[in-house]
């Protein structure tokens, strides 16, 4: 895994990356939760979605959002990070320009810009959103979904009831050519931090399913 920095709209993005094996792999951005409440790229849980891709053989880019770490720049509301985020997944995909799939994962805040950055990049196979924030940010963008992909969050997450994720997966699974995966934990939280072995579980899973249907 190596250190990398990129240059965005803010300055610095600081990096981590680790290259695919093989020519042609497959890329997946992983974003971060809220920077206002302690997130960084380091995160057990998105450091767990970057092993996940990892291990299967992708190409695999961490970041921090503007102005964490040594990321140059303040935070924007969601603006900015997204402007972060489409910089992030330029670069790996300049980096990797035979890769055969792209993927966007995502957790917290990281899952909302995430989906965002997914509408705004059709050619998204597929994503992973991890206790997304449904409750604090309108998700109605999602109008219609590009890609299929995974909802997994936590039956006792008192920070967004699952009542609120459910709601933006039901519309989406009305949609016709993708399929929403959602998958809920009962023993888990909004953080995770006793469930990461879910999240490997769960994750890990999903995305081994969805390369048999469809190899890298």
């Amino acid at each position: 895994m190596a250190e990398v920095v990129l240059t965005g709209a803010a300055g610095r993005i600081e990096g981590r990356y680790s290259p695919g094996k093989k020519e042609g792999a497959p890329i997946a951005l992983i974003l971060h939760p809220h920077p206002k409440a302690g997130g960084n790229m380091n995160h057990p849980v998105s450091a767990q979605l970057f092993l996940l891709f990892m291990q299967r053989g992708f190409s695999v880019l961490r970041f921090n959002f503007r102005g964490v770490g040594r990321s140059q720049g303040e935070f924007d509301g969601g603006i900015g990070e997204l402007a972060d985020a489409a910089t992030a997944l330029d670069w790996l995909q300049a980096t990797n320009p035979t890769a055969s799939q792209t993927w966007v994962a995502g957790f917290d805040f990281g899952a909302y810009i995430g989906m965002q950055l997914l509408m705004r990049r059709p050619e998204t196979d597929g994503f992973i959103s991890v206790s997304p924030p449904t409750n604090m940010y309108d998700f109605s963008f999602l109008a219609p979904c590009p890609a299929s992909g995974l909802f997994l969050h936590g039956a006792n997450d008192s920070v967004v009831p699952p009542t609120e994720v459910e709601r933006v997966v039901t519309k989406l699974r009305t949609q016709k050519g993708i399929v929403i995966d959602y998958d809920v934990i009962d023993t888990a939280d909004h953080f995770w931090a006793h469930n990461l072995k879910d999240v490997e579980k769960q994750v890990g899973g999903y995305l081994d399913k969805r390369l048999a249907a469809n190899p890298a």
